[in-house]
């Protein structure tokens, strides 16, 4: 059940660091905007996955109990 909650805030914070990756094109060192937009959209979507994922999961584990 842990796992869950923190896939949650793992999510959380890949969408946090996909959004300052597109703000300051930064990624451990400058990034060009043809590159910068788009790995701060997948890391966005792969937030929003880890999201949707924990949140089916504890959707799961309370129909069972």
């Amino acid at each position: 059940m842990m796992f869950n909650w923190l896939s949650l805030v793992t999510g959380l914070f890949y969408i946090v660091l996909g959004i300052v990756i597109i703000v300051y094109k930064f990624f451990f060192t400058l990034l060009e905007p043809a590159v910068a937009y788009p790995l701060g959209a997948v890391v966005i979507l792969y937030g929003v996955f880890r999201i949707w994922r924990a949140v089916s999961r504890i959707k799961n584990t309370g129909d069972h109990e």
